[in-house]
């Protein structure tokens, strides 16, 4: 392996290594608020990529459907419960114009703008409307009930879900694997290198992406709510702070990382309905060299991920993904020794 080959494998290992950066973001963030490894985000990517992708031809995604579906279950959930608990007007309200109504707009603009096939960025927005609104109803429909049940419980239903949204994702999406076009096309040389406006668009919407999530946390009334819940649920809710409205809000972000992800990945690689699990998979070794908690921390693992999986796949490119997941063992070694490092101290 000389130097220009080492250079193309580090490039495409840290374009790659963007992208899992953001599904380990988001899977830290959904962890640090409800204590939930959320298995499924790798299917929020997938959605994103296939909707996007029947936008491209001109037809209405599955996606809208699977929307009103599950915005119709939460529905009728905030009704039982609104009339069971006796909740007042204005709680129900909110409740079912956040997964009802809102879903439904959202929805019912797809099914009137996909056949006139409108210009790439309104697809993009098209698609990120669509999926980022899963976000929440996943969390009223299978988690909001167990939010503070054992991190065991959860993560079965984590899993539960993620079985759920594969299959779906088969149902409405079909089998068919999907490419989608590049939002720029240029290429520029740098030395050996050929750089693509793709990429130049993946670091630049990952770089702002995470500075945007800093300024966030750091700077907002709402991100300083999510951190004080990551921090101490129970002092967090003696404060007024609700919890309920916390997960809800991760999940949103999650959701909404996750489509954004999913169109950022769409032109460089075929996505099936399955897809995301691979994905959201080897965001999750990076989420787990940070210990599922701090973010930085992700970001520097998921670009070890990327360059692991690009250098293996040049070695040995049949077992690529066996490299990358071998690739966590160390890690929780590493994490372990440092745990009980902590327990002694």
């Amino acid at each position: 392996m000389d130097f220009t080959i080492a250079s193309i494998l580090g490039l495409d290992g840290i374009t790659n290594g963007a992208i899992y950066a953001l599904v380990a973001i988001a899977l830290v963030l959904v962890f640090a608020v409800t204590r939930i490894v959320f298995i499924p985000q790798g299917e929020y990517v997938a959605f994103g990529a296939l909707t996007m992708a029947l936008f491209q031809e001109g037809r209405v995604p599955g996606t809208v459907w699977l929307l009103l579906l599950m915005a119709a279950l939460a529905t009728a959930m905030d009704v039982t419960q609104a009339l069971r608990d006796r909740w007042a007007p204005a709680r129900l309200g909110r409740e079912l114009l956040r997964n009802g109504v809102l879903p439904a707009l959202a929805a019912g603009s797809v099914i009137v703008l996909a056949p006139g096939k409108p210009p790439l960025l309104v697809q993009a927005a098209l698609t990120l409307a669509l999926v980022t609104p899963m976000g929440p109803l996943v969390y009223r429909l299978a988690f909001r009930s167990l939010a503070d049940s054992s991190v065991l419980v959860l993560l079965i239903v984590s899993v539960g879900v993620h079985f759920a949204l594969t299959g779906l994702g088969l149902l409405f999406f079909g089998a068919e694997g999907f490419r989608n076009p590049p939002f720029w096309d240029e290429r520029f040389s740098v030395g050996a290198l050929a750089i693509t406006g793709q990429t130049l668009i993946i670091f630049g919407v990952s770089a702002a992406l995470i500075v945007g999530l800093f300024v966030f946390f750091d700077r907002t009334l709402s991100g300083k709510a999510l951190r004080a819940t990551s921090v101490n649920r129970t002092g967090a809710r003696l404060m007024g702070i609700s919890t309920d409205g916390a997960g809800t809000l991760s999940f949103t972000m999650a959701a909404f990382i996750g489509a954004l992800s999913g169109l950022l990945i769409g032109p460089s690689t075929t996505v099936y309905y399955d897809s995301g699990f691979l994905i959201g998979l080897k965001g999750f070794v990076a989420a787990v060299f940070a210990g599922l908690t701090s973010f930085p921390l992700a970001l520097a693992g998921a670009v070890g991920v990327g360059l692991i999986e690009s250098f293996g796949s040049f070695w040995a490119s049949a077992f690529k993904e066996v490299i990358v997941f071998t690739a966590i063992l160390p890690v929780l070694l590493w994490r372990s020794f440092i745990d009980a490092d902590h327990e002694e101290h």
